[in-house]
């Protein structure tokens, strides 16, 4: 069974000091080791703008904003995961995960799904290429 809490949220932008202290409130109290953050809105994601929006404790992937929307933030307290071979692909990003508690892994892909609709069945080509690329179990 799951003991660590994990949070998928459209933040819908961590350009602001505010808006990544209330992620950081929330990540704080419930207690959050695993963290997906889709519509970032950054183009760079520094550091201190990770320690800022989820403590010191995590590491972090990242797929930057194109035209200051999109972008994702994958965050872990590497005390409780480990996450490696990192894909970012057009929509999304996809990464292993092992739960280190039990030695469990699986693949995870983030997405933020495109807005025009000729871009919507390249993003579902994109899940299917990902799903063949990442073998065993996975979660969208």
């Amino acid at each position: 069974m799951l003991n660590e809490n994990c949070m998928v949220w459209n933040v819908r932008g961590l350009n602001s000091r505010a808006r990544r202290n209330v992620v950081r409130e929330l990540v704080s109290q419930e207690n959050i080791s695993l963290l997906s953050l889709q519509e970032t809105k950054l183009d760079d994601c520094p550091t201190n703008v990770v320690l800022e929006t989820c403590g010191a404790d995590f590491d972090f992937f990242f797929q930057p904003a194109t035209n200051s929307y999109g972008g994702i933030l994958l965050a872990w307290r590497r005390d409780a995961w480990s996450v490696t071979s990192p894909v970012i692909w057009s929509f999304s990003l996809s990464a292993k995960v092992t739960l280190l508690q039990s030695n469990e892994t699986w693949w995870l892909t983030c997405v933020y799904g495109p807005q025009l609709d000729h871009e919507k069945m390249l993003f579902l080509d994109e899940l299917r290429e990902i799903r063949a690329a990442c073998p065993g179990r996975w979660l969208v």
